[in-house]
């Protein structure tokens, strides 16, 4: 904070170093910087078009507001550094700015700003997960695995299968982003402190200016609404329990006792004490993350859901979590893209898993339903006679190859469906 902070004149002293310390934001609320001097140029130009601002005022703020340099100093947060280095080279003309505005519909409107290119960043990172996962599956869409349920082999599938189980879930994670990025499409500036602003502003231009599709409704609304960085919670929440699930697979995929994949060496880490260990890090803190995102989501609900109208302090802690958020996805999915490009399969200890005589019982029974005996029958037969389940595979021509093909209904593991949903998922992403 400044010695004479932006909002000091009814205060006969300085503020507590105390107040300081617990107060300020500047020290994380710098990251809406470019946000910030993005909102107060659009401001401008809407005080000038509004009469408030001749033409050459206007011109000596936007060129001050251009060349304020990054963040740096001590102040109380992000908005009052901007003012006050305005204030350093145009003077008194930099109390302009603020006519009609308040750091409430500021905040706001930098924050909104701020998340439409978070989303687009995360929309961006998500598609490069699901194009590698998509461009594996039909590498490997004749490559059999066990699938399981209840961490137990239940039937073959196909590697490829699997990871377009993974593309449907991201492509609803993308949905989701995108959903969120047009709920959030409304500019609160010019919605003032709570009641809106006095000026003659058009706010649907100012709305425009800034890339969003309309202004706000209400002013009320508008200064205290934080659903848009809930949503955004929200959706790298579950994104991420998502990932955390793959994860989870491929961390058993490549443990000693499974080994039907290894990690690319570029994306795992040894051991300082026992030289033969390759760890999947990447993968586990994905895996950890997920729970941490989760904790971040249900924080902000709690600060959210005890405040009155319309802004209040409260509102402050809302955006650490943002930003840790948006580092965590910016670091997080880069890295599981590569991880998924450079996978190296072992295909021949999956198929061996795959064609283990207990993955074959289902088929058995289904061999056997289809010549007559009625299902229950042939579940309870099978059951009983599982020591024999090669000799009955073979009496029923059942082999894992035939399994495979007999799942050609549309969302089955068959390797022709898996190359030709692979195929389509490739459009989709595109």
């Amino acid at each position: 904070m400044t010695k004479n902070p932006i909002w000091g004149g009814r205060f006969e002293g300085a503020p507590s170093d105390l107040l300081r310390a617990f107060n300020d934001s500047f020290a994380f609320d710098q990251q809406l910087f470019a946000e910030d001097v993005e909102g107060s140029i659009a401001w401008t130009e809407a005080l000038q078009r509004a009469g408030v601002l001749n033409r050459d005022e206007s011109k000596k703020i936007v060129s001050a507001l251009v060349a304020v340099p990054p963040p740096s100093g001590d102040f109380e947060d992000v908005h009052s550094y901007v003012e006050a280095k305005l204030r350093e080279v145009i003077g008194p003309l930099a109390g302009k700015l603020h006519t009609g505005r308040s750091r409430n519909d500021q905040v706001a409107t930098d924050l909104k700003l701020w998340l439409g290119r978070a989303c687009d960043e995360a929309i961006a990172n998500v598609r490069s997960v699901a194009k590698a996962l998509g461009k594996r599956a039909g590498e490997e869409s004749a490559t059999p695995m066990p699938g399981y349920t209840h961490s137990k082999q239940a039937e073959p599938v196909t590697f490829g299968h699997w990871c377009l189980a993974y593309c449907e879930m991201l492509l609803r994670d993308l949905a989701r982003l995108r959903s969120a990025q047009q709920r959030g499409s409304d500019c609160p500036l010019g919605s003032g402190a709570l009641a809106g602003t006095p000026l003659d502003i058009d706010r649907d231009a100012l709305a425009k200016s800034l890339g969003f599709a309309a202004a706000t409704a209400n002013s009320l609304d508008a200064v205290s609404d934080r659903d848009f960085a809930a949503e955004y919670l929200f959706c790298a929440s579950l994104l991420l329990s998502h990932l955390s699930r793959l994860a989870e697979d491929l961390i058993f995929f490549t443990s000693d006792e499974a080994g039907y994949a290894e990690l690319p060496d570029a994306l795992a880490t040894g051991s300082s004490r026992m030289p033969q260990k390759k760890n999947p890090d990447v993968l586990e803190l994905i895996r950890g993350h997920a729970g941490r995102a989760i904790g971040e989501l249900t924080g902000l609900l709690a600060v959210m859901k005890g405040i009155p109208l319309a802004y209040d302090k409260d509102l402050q802690l809302d955006k650490e979590p943002l930003f840790r958020m948006r580092a965590t996805l910016a670091a997080a999915l880069p890295a599981l893209a590569a991880l998924i490009a450079g996978l190296k399969l072992n295909r021949e200890r999956m198929r061996t898993a795959a064609q283990s005589p207990m993955l074959l019982a289902t088929a058995v029974a289904d061999a056997m339903a289809a010549k007559g005996t009625p299902f229950r029958e042939a579940h309870e037969r099978v059951g009983r006679e599982l020591a024999s389940i090669d000799k009955l595979a073979k009496e029923h021509g059942v082999t894992l190859e035939s399994i495979l093909a007999k799942k050609s209904a549309f969302g089955g593991t068959s390797p022709e469906r898996v190359k030709e949903a692979a195929k389509k998922m490739g459009e989709r992403l595109r």
